[in-house]
């Protein structure tokens, strides 16, 4: 029986060679092609990307084939391309979707099939659902045309995304200022796609960029996945202390997510990341939008947003929530917990380039080192404090969810449970501002337990309390 294909939050991820197959990649991409054909869509370009995983530019050909053969036209990048630069590649050629093969932070052994619309931006949770309804049942339905024959008839075309992406940034932001800065910039793009990006974009001036982690290596050594979380970024924080470098840049497995290290190596979470470019966009270029976030990010957002009068609105975790959202209120920024951050008048995806680029500038424009910038932020909003476990569980989610709503908590970490939302997960809101979320993960059987206080001390007491809901303690 041929292996039923569920598609979680960007869409469908599996172990290579277990369930991730050419056979099962094929199927999805004759899903794909029919649900673009019920739309209209025939005879429309679709932008297929890859990154640095072990076999990914074979499944992007594959995938480029079945589409090809179902009558669409195809753009095929060349290598392996970063998620926003195929997302921008959507809108710039004026296709009509794309389909990405990565599993962005996932493990080694993890390969997926990510899929976009035609802003370029994740697809809602419905057209998902549509998708995954219009997969077939086994390969015999599949229809394929053979790459070579493809680009003989001209209905699969190579093509470099890189320069009309690099055209972009600098319509969006004057990178001069931070090539001609002096800063000393460490960069590790995590083995990945983001390898060769700022050296590119910001040689030629005063500012070093040095890189670490920049080969093709699908192992991902010295880390246990490429995600931009400690202790995956260990190596990189240690490197910033020896080369006293300023800052420390970090992009994940296909550069959609960015990390921050500051000039001492420490760690600078995505939370304050996340309000530390909003404060950014608000306080030093002036601009006033509104502001999307998921409900697992930082409340220093909603303060931002009365400081400045903006309106801020909460989603659901994952893009597939934040990019409809962005588009229907125009955002000036939205984001997520995991690192990930988009930007009006660009295209409605995470973009760990332009993010890393943003924060640059941020240093340049206050003369200011990251630890600096985090101390001007809490001197905004005041000083918040996050943490995350993630947790792997066997048997019935059910019966975790049931245990979590039993528990009924008063308190956590001795603060008093204030309110309960369940929009996606469970998320205790604390009688600080604060607030506790239990999640299941959409892409592996993993319990994520997040908590964002204005008490330090408290931080590990109260996931301490969440995960003793979910009986894992």
């Amino acid at each position: 029986m041929s292996l039923a294909i569920k598609f979680g939050t960007d869409g469908w991820r599996g172990q290579i060679a277990e369930d991730y197959t050419f056979a099962n990649v094929r199927r999805c991409a004759q899903g794909f092609a029919a649900y673009l054909y019920q739309y209209g869509y025939q005879g429309e370009w679709v932008v297929v990307g890859f990154d640095k995983r072990f076999l990914s530019e074979y499944f992007a050909a594959a995938v480029a084939e079945v589409l090809a053969a179902n009558g669409l036209r195809v753009y095929l990048t060349q290598s392996a391309t970063p998620t926003p630069v195929i997302a921008y590649s959507v809108v710039n050629k004026q296709a009509m979707g794309a389909v990405n093969i990565t599993a962005s932070h996932n493990p080694a052994t993890d390969n997926g099939f990510k899929v976009r619309n035609q802003h370029g931006g994740a697809i809602d949770p419905d057209g998902l659902k549509e998708i995954e309804s219009l997969i077939p049942p086994n390969e015999e339905s599949v229809k394929r045309l053979r790459l070579e024959a493809g680009i003989s008839e001209g209905s699969i075309v190579l093509f470099d995304p890189t320069i009309a992406y690099i055209e972009q940034l600098n319509n969006l932001l004057d990178l001069d200022p931070i090539r001609q800065a002096g800063l000393n910039v460490l960069v590790d793009p995590m083995w990945g796609n983001g390898s060769g990006w700022f050296p590119r974009l910001l040689n030629g001036g005063s500012t070093q960029i040095y890189e670490i982690h920049n080969e093709r290596n699908p192992l991902y050594p010295e880390m246990s996945r490429p995600e931009p979380i400690p202790p995956n970024v260990d190596v990189g924080l240690y490197t910033t202390v020896a080369r006293s470098a300023d800052v420390l840049i970090i992009t994940d497995g296909d550069a959609d997510r960015v990390g921050i290290g500051d000039e001492n190596g420490s760690f600078i979470d995505q939370l304050r990341v996340f309000g530390l470019l909003a404060y950014y966009l608000l306080e030093i270029r002036g601009q006033r939008g509104p502001i999307v976030k998921t409900l697992s990010t930082t409340n220093m957002l909603n303060k931002l947003g009365k400081i400045y009068g903006v309106p801020v609105y909460d989603t659901g975790v994952g893009f597939k929530y934040v990019a409809p959202k962005m588009l229907e209120t125009n955002a000036m920024i939205g984001g997520e917990e995991s690192g990930g951050y988009a930007f009006r008048n660009h295209v409605p995806e995470r973009d760990g380039i332009l993010a890393g680029l943003l924060f640059l500038d941020f240093m340049v424009k206050t003369g200011k080192k990251p630890s600096q910038l985090v101390d001007l932020l809490f001197e905004k909003v005041g000083a918040h404090y996050y943490d995350r476990i993630d947790t792997r569980f066997e048997g019935d989610r059910l019966v975790r969810e049931r245990m979590i709503l039993q528990a009924n908590p008063k308190t956590l970490g001795g603060l008093a449970v204030t309110g309960l939302d369940t929009t996606d997960g469970y998320k205790f809101s604390l009688d600080d501002g604060g607030w506790l979320l239990i999640r299941f993960s959409g892409t592996e059987p993993i319990i994520r337990v997040y908590t964002e206080t204005t008490h330090g001390d408290r931080v590990q007491a109260i996931l301490a309390d969440g995960l003793k809901m979910t009986g894992l303690d």
